[in-house]
């Protein structure tokens, strides 16, 4: 991005903070609403338009999806060519999988994904994407164990024959919830929590 085109994307970016609403929309009792140029001090529910967060809402994104993106953008592809890298190459399979993996999804997150890259300023990512973290379905002792430091037992092991409960760094991650079903017992239950 050339300098100038930086500058111009700050003074848009402060413009847009610096907005206030448009209008207000009044919700009254029956149910029925107005829009109106000052907000109502009569009804209770006066919603303003137009707030920064409708105007730029942020993309959650999965450490994965943003380093994938961020090398992307890093190419200075223009938004075709970066949606052909993604469908053509095994380079980015977790955007390939975020945009292209769920048929039914699919157009919706395009269309974001065109939103994202049209607003996307390198120096600035967190105005632009939320970084999630990855979750993951482990088997976990229902109980803590009573020692000084109370901590869950993770099943743990690669293969059946060395399966083991042993501290969450060494726990065996799964994909879905019936995966982690299956190796429950009735002093385990299977728990999505972020991978570190």
């Amino acid at each position: 991005m050339k300098r100038q085109e930086q500058t111009q994307y700050l003074d848009r970016r402060k413009q847009m903070s610096e907005l206030k609403p448009v209008a207000y929309k009044t919700i009254y009792e029956d149910g029925s609403w107005a829009l109106e140029y000052e907000k109502s001090t009569i009804y209770d529910e006066s919603i303003p338009l137009y707030k920064k967060e409708q105007l730029q809402p942020r993309v959650d994104m999965t450490k994965t999806e943003f380093d994938e993106f961020n090398t992307l953008v890093l190419k200075e592809y223009d938004l075709y060519s970066a949606i052909n890298a993604i469908a053509d190459t095994n380079l980015f399979p977790a955007l390939y999988e975020r945009l292209f993996g769920d048929l039914d999804k699919s157009k919706e997150r395009q269309n974001k994904f065109a939103v994202l890259w049209a607003s996307y300023n390198p120096l600035e990512p967190e105005e632009t994407i939320e970084i999630v973290p990855d979750m993951k379905w482990f088997v976990r002792s229902k109980e803590p164990e009573e020692y000084e430091d109370e901590y869950y037992l993770f099943l743990s092991g690669s293969n059946l024959d060395d399966l083991d409960y042993l501290a969450f760094d060494y726990a065996r991650a799964f994909d879905t919830k019936e995966e982690a079903e299956k190796w429950t017992n009735p002093l385990t239950e299977a728990v999505q929590l972020p991978v570190k």
